[in-house]
């Protein structure tokens, strides 16, 4: 299986306080990240990422989408998951949402 790319929709998905920004292909599950949503905050718990796709793009795709959507939310992130706490780290144009 090839690393997903541009042509890969991410999906966002929302019910409640929860909520998950995902990538599927040929109708099944291939990488999400998920979050919980509480006044102005939401704690980014996971992400997953299917094996054959790992150390691509995914994951870092999933996390821009997020950072989008917080932007646009008016929202502050707080990075639980310890892949989205290195990007946070390594990427400070995302500091105006942390």
């Amino acid at each position: 299986m090839t690393d997903t790319n541009t042509e890969d929709p991410i999906r966002h998905e929302s019910t409640g306080r929860r909520g998950a920004f995902v990538i599927e292909r040929d109708g099944r599950r291939v990488a999400e990240l998920t979050y919980a949503r509480d006044d102005g905050v939401a704690v980014v718990d996971h992400t997953w990422v299917e094996p054959a796709l790992r150390g691509g793009k995914a994951a870092r795709r999933l996390v821009e989408a997020l950072v989008l959507w917080a932007r646009a939310e008016r929202i502050r992130l707080v990075p639980v998951c310890s892949y989205v706490r290195a990007v946070f780290a390594r990427t400070p144009e995302y500091s105006d949402v942390q």
